[in-house]
């Protein structure tokens, strides 16, 4: 009865945040409160369990990396490589498009995915902005290349840090298994979006003229500051990269970054705080919380044992369900809790693999799948949230459905193209 009553709830609450009918900060506010009041979360645990409550980790890489953006901002940076993007494109949306993108999977899988569009995302608005054009077409494209590139290594998607520690993969373990289809999906992708976003591309030459001639170099207004920040920011992304030889958590790094961003700028504290996007954070912790109800209750466990029970000893439709069922259900849960939910299970499965590599192919499929199925839904991915935080506070809304049509149609591709993958590579 229970685990009837917290799905009830969610697809309820689901159904609010999809129609956009009621404010999404206080459809999941409500949602964890009514969990919370009806015992389907485990008590205070919901606050210090990241497998069944607030993963704070999310939550404070957020807020450090927020914090770095909103100082970065401050130099003219943003401006700068607006200028420079338009000037290079020659304001062509399409060329602007796929430079954007190319920017974004290339830094996904170092720096991983949400980091990325929050560094990427303000540099696009500010383009749009100069080129008179809509912005949402854009940052939606950046948010899909972002999370196809991070599924390439280990760092640059969550999931895959879980499914790495779990399964005792490494880095160069992603490097060789996930990239090569990573690069092949991205580059197929690249192409599609000519067709995806056919409909708004808008070239206006007399704002093209006006950017082009434009001196970037004059849009930093503090050198000195800019060179401070970027050697922090790169001790940021240095301490990232390091995480698994560190055994510092990238949350942690981000914090500290955050301080030592503040205190080498001399910024105004309460107006850098202004910048951190408050209702994305609040919403996170709502939604992680919906979802603590879900694994609690054991709704996500069922689904996915019985999924997985279903095919017996036939480990290639093992694959199968893994790797579109993660895809389905980790574009309507967001796919962090989903895989610490999930973990155990696929575990559990490959323990009764005949060989270790057909139990790799299954960890694959199951990451693949996975990281894929954030482009399903606008709540999907972390990327995804913090994108339409970002477009929604400079004047760009990004609706449920608006991104939502899109993703749908990039998961379905690349998750067949993915499952093609690991048939020919693990099972043929």
């Amino acid at each position: 009865m229970s685990a009837v009553i917290s799905l009830s709830i969610f697809v309820v609450a689901f159904y609010f945040i999809a129609t956009e009918k009621a404010n999404k900060v206080r459809v999941v506010l409500v949602a964890a409160g009514a969990m919370a009041v009806l015992g389907l979360v485990p008590g205070a645990r919901v606050f210090f369990s990241e497998h069944e409550g607030i993963d704070w980790n999310v939550i404070f890489l957020l807020l450090g990396m927020m914090i770095i953006v909103g100082v970065v901002k401050q130099t003219g940076v943003f401006d700068y490589l607006a200028i420079w993007a338009a000037k290079r494109s020659k304001g062509e949306p399409y060329r602007l498009m796929v430079m954007l993108m190319v920017i974004t999977a290339i830094a996904s899988p170092f720096l991983d995915n949400v980091t990325t569009i929050m560094l990427v995302a303000p540099v696009t608005v500010v383009v749009c902005n100069r080129l008179r054009i809509p912005a949402q077409p854009y940052l939606i494209a950046e948010v899909l290349a972002s999370n196809i590139g991070g599924a390439a290594t280990l760092i640059g998607d969550p999931p895959n840090i879980i499914i790495g520690s779990r399964a005792g993969l490494t880095f160069n373990d992603f490097l060789a298994h996930m990239a090569p289809v990573v690069v092949v999906i991205f580059a197929v992708f690249v192409l599609f979006t000519r067709v995806l976003f056919r409909g708004s591309f808008r070239y206006e030459p007399e704002h093209v003229a006006a950017v082009t001639a434009l001196q970037e170099r004059r849009a930093i207004t503090d050198p000195r500051l800019l060179a401070r920040c970027m050697a922090v920011l790169a001790c940021v992304v240095a301490g990232f990269g390091l995480h698994a030889v560190l055994h510092v958590e990238p949350s942690i790094v981000a914090m500290v970054g955050a301080g030592v961003m503040l205190l080498v700028s001399r910024a105004d504290v309460s107006e850098i705080l202004h910048e951190v996007e408050w209702p994305t954070l609040v919403f996170f912790m709502g939604l992680f919380v919906m979802v603590a109800g879900l694994v609690h209750t054991g709704v996500i466990s069922t689904v996915g044992a019985w999924t997985v029970a279903a095919f017996g000893d036939d480990y290639f439709l093992a694959a199968t369900a893994l790797l579109f069922g993660s895809s389905v259900l980790g574009a309507f849960f967001d796919n962090i809790p989903y895989v610490a939910t999930m973990a155990p299970v696929v575990e559990g499965v490959v323990a009764t693999t005949p060989d270790p590599r057909t139990g790799q192919a299954l960890w694959w499929a199951f990451a693949l799948g996975a990281d894929f199925g954030g482009n399903g839904t606008a709540v999907a991915a972390s990327a995804n949230v913090v994108a339409i935080g970002i477009a929604s506070r400079t004047g760009h809304s990004i609706g449920f459905w608006q991104f939502t049509k899109y993703g749908i149609v990039v998961t379905v591709l690349s998750t067949f193209m993915a499952w093609i993958y690991v048939w020919l590579r693990y099972f043929t």
